[in-house]
């Protein structure tokens, strides 16, 4: 039995990394984790650690054009 030819553009892989660091609220503003993160948080204050949790709306159009490209399929998380 022969393949069912797909009708249509390629599918683009996407980037794992990025879907990731990024997500989409519901009103489709793309957001991103605070940095400072990684270590080195056993000295700093409960209020400095309550801030780290917040997530930060993008504000370059670049960066927003280079996430829409490189996770095309990234949707609405909750």
């Amino acid at each position: 039995m022969a393949r069912k030819q797909r009708v249509g553009k390629y599918k683009i892989k996407t980037h794992k990394a990025t879907s990731k660091r990024f997500r989409l609220t519901g009103s489709g503003l793309l957001v991103r984790t605070k940095i400072g993160k990684g270590h080195l948080r056993r000295r700093t204050s409960a209020r400095t650690k309550a801030l780290l949790a917040e997530m930060i709306p993008v504000k370059g159009r670049g960066i927003i054009k280079r996430v829409n490209r490189m996770a095309p399929y990234m949707s609405k998380k909750d």
